[in-house]
């Protein structure tokens, strides 16, 4: 398609013209399937990509497996052909497993960006659908509301208060106030355009309908480059800690290797065999690959969580899950089921009772369980006629008749309300075909409130409106009882007020209806003196029943440390009765408003925050507050929110959480998680599986430093005991691959321990060391290399001329000893707590293992490459015994420790 200047001076009927587009349905599925293949997907490009050849030649550039390249080289030079085919077949092995690993991760966070794109509101065969934003062509007709990205460039049809950010492309901070009449030069600045919207900008108030005229690459985005989908790599904290400590070990591991081969060549080893050594012993000590590791179980942990329906876009709070101690909940859709349902309707003096499940319309509306047409009372008319014209959303029947299967395509509240009018025979499509829209002052969180302009069919003008009780009755003057209009008096408003509390008590979510007739000479007056003066309808209210799971999901988190706090823009004694049933709101809790809210310093707020636990009545910007006052009280927070003005919270919270089906585009930037379900319960499961990914990274830090201790001492140990060398250069790399490099990624994949969500949360400032894990790997690293060591000495004074023998058990223990650990590094405790037969990947590691070690041992071809001869029964019962030794003597330890620090805290008690 064209320059986007071209559509500017077009009217709107030319504009669907050139777009070949027809206004009123949209495009058909053929013609959309045909201009897809024509123009291609609405994405911006992100350039070329690393070929799959360099990714795997970017396996050798790590410094130390260049070293042992060198190191092979001089091998070959000196005439040591199969050490130096064996290593380089190692090394092989390892950039394979290194590259799949990569390869698996890039896919993980591909998949998880294709989750988190944008979605568009599209008009296809004349219904509005949701569609993938990458699936719009030209000519199709979009609506835009507040929070969106605009997905594509757009020229407007209908502009309702629409206001637009473009700082992403003009570099204003300014919202542009956006129209759909067309301007008189086409050659004017970007952000003068104003019957425009460009893909990337931000909708910050109003709706909007347009066609798309430009996507992809010819949208002025695309023309700038601009990757405005780009999802970064960011390196998470503890990334970043175990490359710092990478760091910390590369230069112990050298020095540890260095004296190991000083001393060696001191008590006459050959140089060439001791350098080999050390280079080899440092490749296997050094956890390179460890940043890796942990980048591979965060992306397998993330496909965990997409399971689960929590969405991640930033890693770094996949960590910071497991630390969380409080979860601000939006009440509507994530507590409860956002499935609203309109239950009573009141008017000054009548209250009818609501059952929209009946099978017959007629018998929908009750009196004191007596049956009542609402069409022969005036104020409940008058009360489901607002309710359906001053609303937005669609509300589709998908059955057979009027009356059958209701489908809504918007906010579940204003769907509420069309089902309640289309039961008493005020069906949309048909109010809307007689009621013509003049303007429409669209719902703000500052206003709580809605109206429109309306022509009627009589040829009167009306502006109905809607909104919260409490605020939409103080824009009433009058009141519309038994038909007739009422001078609203202080009683009158006592009454209403009463009837409202009496609502919400009951856990009803509450709205209130007005209108007022506008004369000619005031339809073009300001919103503000239009929303004056307005005659009070009624009420509706409405239940939203809390998600079954979510009762449960809060006993999870109060059990796991994690206090729940409510915060809604409902009424008090709504949210009061949802947060006692649910089990948020404890006898000693504290509920309070916005309006109490607000009278609060920072101060008061921040000593009070720890006993509140429903917060009512509050707009988005008192979020902020109340993150920053938990925070300041030692919390890490995490925050739900849907809205644009929510976003300031979300990105302020320790983990930020967007709702996938009602939160906004702005919302969902803002946010470090996506809950695609909406769902309270879906936030406990991603805390548990972020508190799981933690624990399993530090099972296989614990695993792979303890073997690379052991694997540095039992070589140290010999030089200073004067022996022969107990590991030969190719052992130790055959070690590091098989023995290190199957089961801890096998551990990556560990289930949770059943105490996942029995703990208090961990400090965010904690090592990864904490809680035992430096213990353990001092300890069992110690006791790996002494039995090693151990059963080299026992072989070597039973053969002391077939150093060949010795050197076998001594390899053969090192890697039975790790295998045997890694079952110990399941559990914080001893190796006694789990069974060993719940994770099936570890097991097959294991096994792959020890068939890998039999076979370098008895297979024949295998033998001179890898220096080990046959062990007989003897020999096994020796490996088996001292394999077993670190992990049985230390358990044992433990539990002792454990015991005696049970019965010494019963006896302080």
């Amino acid at each position: 398609m064209s320059d986007t200047k071209q559509w500017i001076d077009l009217d709107p009927e030319r504009v669907a013209q050139e777009l070949g587009v027809d206004p009123e349905k949209g495009l058909t599925a053929n013609e959309i399937k045909k201009r897809l293949k024509q123009i291609g997907p609405n994405q911006i490009s992100e350039g070329e990509k690393a070929s799959l050849v360099s990714a795997f030649v970017d396996q050798f550039k790590d410094f130390m497996v260049l070293v042992l390249l060198a190191a092979t080289l001089i091998s070959g030079l000196l005439g040591e052909y199969t050490d130096a085919i064996a290593i380089i077949a190692i090394v092989m092995l390892n950039a394979i497993l290194g590259f799949v690993q990569e390869i698996k991760a890039e896919k993980s966070l591909a998949a998880l960006k294709k989750l988190s794109s944008p979605t568009a509101r599209v008009m296809r065969e004349g219904k509005w659908v949701r569609i993938q934003a990458e699936e719009l062509v030209p000519g199709d007709l979009i609506f835009i509301e507040s929070g969106d990205r605009i997905p594509a460039d757009v020229r407007f049809f209908k502009a309702v208060s629409l206001r637009i950010e473009e700082s992403a492309l003009t570099g204003e901070s300014l919202p542009v106030e956006k129209i759909s009449s067309r301007l008189p030069r086409a050659d004017v600045p970007l952000g003068d355009r104003r019957n425009m919207g460009y893909m990337g900008t931000l909708v910050i108030q109003g709706t909007g309908i347009g066609l798309v005229v430009n996507t992809g690459m010819q949208t002025e985005m695309g023309k700038i480059a601009h990757l405005i989908q780009a999802t970064e790599s960011t390196e998470t904290p503890l990334q970043h800690r175990l490359e710092q400590l990478g760091k910390v070990l590369i230069v112990a591991a050298l020095f540890l290797t260095a004296v190991v081969v000083g001393t060696g060549i001191w008590h006459g080893q050959e140089m060439y065999k001791m350098f080999l050594a050390g280079v080899s012993l440092a490749v296997a000590a050094i956890p390179e690959g460890l940043p890796a590791i942990v980048t591979v179980a965060l992306a397998l942990g993330v496909q965990r969580m997409i399971r689960r329906r929590a969405i991640v876009r930033k890693l770094p709070s996949v960590e910071t899950l497991g630390c969380a101690t409080v979860i601000c909940s939006d009440k509507t859709g994530t507590l409860t089921q956002n499935r609203m349902t309109v239950t009573r309707l009141w008017t000054l003096g009548k209250e009818v009772e609501v059952d929209l499940s009946a099978s017959a319309h007629n018998d929908c509306f009750r009196i004191q369980n007596q049956v009542i047409s609402p069409q022969k009372d005036l104020g409940i008319t008058r009360l489901l006629e607002i309710s359906v014209l001053c609303n937005n959303a669609v509300l589709e029947r998908t059955g057979p008749d009027r009356v059958d299967t209701w489908q809504v395509d918007g906010d579940p509240t204003e769907g509420a309300l069309l089902v309640a009018g289309g039961k008493a025979g005020l069906y949309q499509d048909v109010l809307t075909n007689s009621w013509k829209r003049m303007r429409e002052f669209p719902f703000d969180s500052k206003r709580k409130m809605m109206s429109v302009l309306l022509n009627s069919p009589s040829g009167q003008c009306f502006l109905y409106a809607k909104g919260a009780p409490d605020v939409l009755l103080e824009s009433c003057t009058h009141a519309l009882i038994q038909g007739k209009v009422t001078h609203l008096s202080d009683q009158l408003r006592a009454q209403v007020q009463e009837q409202n509390e009496s609502l919400a008590g009951l856990a009803l979510r509450n709205l209130a209806f007005a209108y007022r007739e506008v004369g000619k000479g005031e339809q073009q007056s300001p919103q503000t003196a239009l929303e004056q003066k307005l005659v009070f309808v009624g009420l509706a209210g409405m239940m939203d029943p809390p998600r079954p799971e979510v009762k449960d999901a809060i006993e999870i988190c109060r059990k796991a440390g994690i206090k729940t706090v409510m915060i809604t823009g409902d009424h008090q004694a709504t949210a009061e009765a949802i947060a006692w049933e649910l089990g948020i709101k404890s006898t000693s809790g504290v509920t309070i408003s916005g309006q109490q809210l607000s009278e609060m310093n920072d101060e008061q707020l921040q000593s009070s925050v720890n006993e509140i636990d429903v917060y009512a009545r509050v707009s988005p910007e008192h979020k902020l507050r109340i993150v920053k006052a938990l925070q300041q009280a030692g919390h890490v927070v995490a925050m739900t929110g849907d809205g644009v003005n929510d976003a300031p919270a979300i990105k302020a919270a320790n983990i930020g959480i967007a709702m996938g089906i009602a939160g906004t585009d702005v919302s969902k930037e803002a946010s470090s998680l996506i809950l695609a379900d909406d769902n309270f319960a879906t936030i406990v499961s991603a805390i548990e599986e972020g508190r799981h990914i933690y624990d399993n990274i530090r099972k296989f830090i614990s695993y792979l430093l303890a073997s690379n201790v052991g694997e540095i001492l039992v070589m140290f140990f010999a030089m200073l005991a004067g022996l022969p060398l107990p590991l030969l250069p190719i052992q130790i790399l055959w070690v590091n691959l098989v023995t290190d490099g199957l089961p801890a990624m096998a551990l990556g994949v560990d289930p949770a321990e059943e105490n996942t969500m029995a703990r208090v949360p961990r400090n965010s400032r904690e090592s990864v060391f904490a809680r035992g894990v430096g213990w353990k790997i001092l300890t069992r690293g110690l006791l790996i290399g002494l039995c090693s060591l151990l059963a080299f000495w026992v072989t070597f004074i039973q053969y002391p001329n077939d150093l060949i023998i010795s050197q076998t058990v001594a390899f053969a223990t090192l890697v039975m000893a790790q295998l045997i650990y890694v079952f110990d590094c399941r559990s914080e405790g001893t190796i006694f707590q789990r069974t060993p037969f719940n994770n099936k990947a570890l097991l097959l590691a294991v096994a792959s293992s020890v068939l890998l070690l039999l076979a370098v041992i008895y297979y024949s071809p295998l033998q001179p490459i890898f220096h080990t001869v046959p062990l007989g029964l003897r020999d096994w019962i020796l490996v088996t015994v001292t394999a077993s030794l670190p992990v049985l003597f230390a358990g044992l330890l433990d539990s002792v420790a454990l015991t005696v620090r049970k019965l010494f805290k019963l006896r302080t008690n």
